[in-house]
């Protein structure tokens, strides 16, 4: 089932978002309408706040559904390493339309849980680890546009706050 994005600035998306103490159906489940529904949204990360579950879990397939050994379930994941620096350009299901670029690490070291409960460590690189950077940043209720120089962040609230005001930008959710 393909679930409701929410949009900045909703206020679910500034949460932090609580860890998952046990997996169920209804997580496995909730995994995969997230998958269902960043595959409909053409992106290449979703957590679950984004759809306004305040859990600790998120998809990710930087295939983009082309290759379905590239999509991963994670649980709980926190970075326990980070090395390295890298920018690129950055967008965000959350805020549709805007891109900018991100300083982020080049390369982390992840451990999580699996769909199954399993723990794992994992190291990623270049774009994988830009789309594990961004995706735990929602779990912990910071947006990419929180990454940005003031200068640049003041911009795009502007640019939001004015997309909104022309019904070009649909806002969920309360601030």
């Amino acid at each position: 089932m393909i679930l409701e994005v929410k949009t900045f600035p909703d206020k679910v998306l500034r949460i932090k978002a609580e860890p998952v103490d046990s997996i169920d159906e209804s997580i496995t489940e909730l995994l995969d309408n997230m998958v269902e529904t960043m595959h409909a949204r053409s992106g290449v990360g979703l957590a679950a706040p984004q759809v306004g579950i305040s859990k600790r879990l998120i998809v990710i397939d930087t295939s983009a559904g082309e290759n379905e050994g590239m999509l991963l379930r994670v649980i709980n994941p926190e970075i326990i390493s980070a090395e390295g620096e890298q920018v690129g350009e950055e967008g965000c299901l959350s805020i549709p339309g805007e891109y900018e670029p991100v300083r982020r690490a080049e390369k982390v070291t992840v451990k999580a849980m699996d769909e199954n409960g399993k723990p794992y460590t994992m190291e990623a690189e270049g774009f994988l680890a830009r789309a594990f950077q961004h995706e735990i940043d929602h779990l912990d209720g910071v947006l990419f546009i929180d990454r940005l120089p003031s200068y640049k962040k003041d911009t795009l609230k502007k640019t939001i706050k004015r997309r909104i005001a022309d019904g070009d930008y649909v806002v969920t959710g309360t601030k």
